[in-house]
């Protein structure tokens, strides 16, 4: 079953594979593997691909490229990202990324929201991507760029849309806020929100969700595990949230709704995954993944039948927003 994605004819699936991980984040991954993960979404039925110069300095958007090499173009979606330009150096030999991936350093990002910084950004991408087009292409983290995207980023992207070069644009961001505020005051008709709409809290449902409906924007959710909270049967101790160690009222709240899961034959992961494509602005949901087997796990929580009275009694139990619609 798929949505549409955009407004340019652009359709998804509901699992979306997210390929920050084939960049080393965190931790290195051995080519073939990363490469093997691409070969696992695709027999697993995933057609729509999101990377970004950013994923391990353009590490990423090669071994995406790697994995598509061969596909038919016209049966497959990317999205990257636009925003921060890869610049490269020889001023830090033996130095590694410092910004959570484990890559050389041999080149440096560059915030550039202008239209030649655009249009330079999709250069390189298409480069390491071995692709001659984008589908989409997202504006990246502008949290303290919002003039600069409105007045320049956007604007090029529009003007790339209506020559054809890419179908859809949009933004990413892991705040709801501006992007409600980038739906209403741009012709985007993308928007990839993480960990601002997911199981544990739905914060997008008061701006960002209605905003894209009704302008017709198609909604990606991101970071549903919200930092990996959500992405096991119970949460560790030590457990992220938002980059940093989660606090004890979170813990406890995703332990409620872990027994209220299990008290309906269903497990956390499974209810995490599938949440968001209850509302009608979502078009798919992005997981990312580092491994063969990461995907094909992600893939069978999409399988996974949700008995209709847990949404009810998640509610019931103040762990679900009242206007939260569900699957």
């Amino acid at each position: 079953m798929t949505r549409a994605l955009g407004r340019g004819g652009l359709v998804a699936g509901p699992h979306a594979f997210g390929t920050a991980a084939l960049g080393n984040l965190y931790s290195a991954v051995e080519q073939d593997v990363a490469i093997d993960a691409v070969h696992a979404a695709w027999e697993q039925g995933v057609r729509y691909f999101d990377t970004a110069p950013h994923y391990g300095l353009g590490l990423s958007e090669t071994r995406l490229g790697a994995g598509l090499a061969g596909r038919a173009r016209d049966e497959f979606v990317v999205s990257t990202k636009v925003g921060k330009i890869l610049v490269d150096t020889d001023e830090f030999p033996g130095e590694r990324d410092e910004q959570g991936f484990d890559v050389p350093k041999n080149r440096v990002r560059r915030w550039d929201f202008s239209r030649d910084g655009v249009l330079r950004s999709i250069e390189g991408s298409l480069t390491r991507l071995g692709l001659d087009r984008l589908d989409v292409v997202l504006v990246h983290d502008p949290d303290d760029h919002y003039r600069e995207a409105l007045d320049e980023a956007f604007p090029a992207l529009e003007e790339l849309r209506a020559q054809g070069v890419i179908t859809s644009y949009g933004a990413g961001m892991n705040q709801s806020a501006m992007l409600s505020e980038f739906v209403t005051n741009t012709d985007l008709d993308v928007i990839m929100v993480a960990g601002r709409y997911s199981l544990l809290e739905q914060p997008a449902l008061a701006d960002l969700l209605p905003a894209a409906e009704a302008r017709g924007v198609s909604i990606v959710a991101a970071g549903v595990f919200n930092s990996g909270l959500l992405a096991t049967d119970r949460p560790a101790a030590d457990a992220k949230y938002n980059y940093e160690d989660a606090p004890a009222e979170l813990l406890s709240r995703v332990n409620r709704i872990a027994d209220l899961c299990e008290s309906h034959g269903v497990k956390l992961p499974a209810v995490a995954a599938q949440f968001a494509l209850g509302h009608p602005a979502v078009a798919t949901v992005c997981l990312g993944a580092r491994s063969r087997a990461q995907v094909e796990r992600n893939a069978s929580l999409f399988d996974v039948a949700i008995p209709g009275a847990l949404w009810s009694d998640l509610r019931t139990a103040g762990l679900l927003a009242e206007s939260a619609p569900t699957p």
